[in-house]
């Protein structure tokens, strides 16, 4: 179960790497879409730049925050530090609505972290390991 672990944390920032990678740049999307309101032509364009700003900059700061949260997890699970497993969980749960990704990563997730044996990872961690 140590190897499933490990693997699970390169997954996790694998998953989180990409996810980062989208998310910045959603954001320099944004960024161009605002550009483009405040240019010369921004009346003629005013509510599709704007609207398409908005949108880009949500999403954008949401699947930036998920990729760095993924990445944040995937060095807790390295450490076996339990709050890394129940934030996994949690994760994994609403990674399974990623399809197909995020489908396969959530389901292995689950299957690791809920296993008997894999719940015990993490409740032997070393006191250097919860820091």
């Amino acid at each position: 179960m140590e190897r499933h672990v490990r693997l699970l944390a390169i997954l996790a920032s694998l998953w989180g790497a990409l996810a980062t990678l989208v998310g910045v740049s959603l954001l320099l999307l944004a960024g161009g879409a605002l550009a483009i309101l405040l240019g010369p032509e921004g009346d003629a364009v005013a509510l599709a730049a704007g609207l398409t700003a908005t949108v880009f900059a949500a999403i954008g700061g949401f699947t930036l925050a998920w990729g760095l949260v993924h990445i944040w997890v995937a060095a807790r699970l390295r450490r076996r530090h339990p709050l890394g497993r129940v934030v996994m969980l949690g994760l994994a749960v609403v990674n399974l609505l990623v399809f197909p990704f995020g489908t396969a990563l959530g389901a292995y997730a689950l299957w690791i972290l809920l296993a008997n044996e894999g719940r015990r990872l993490f409740e032997t961690a070393a006191p250097e390991a919860i820091r």
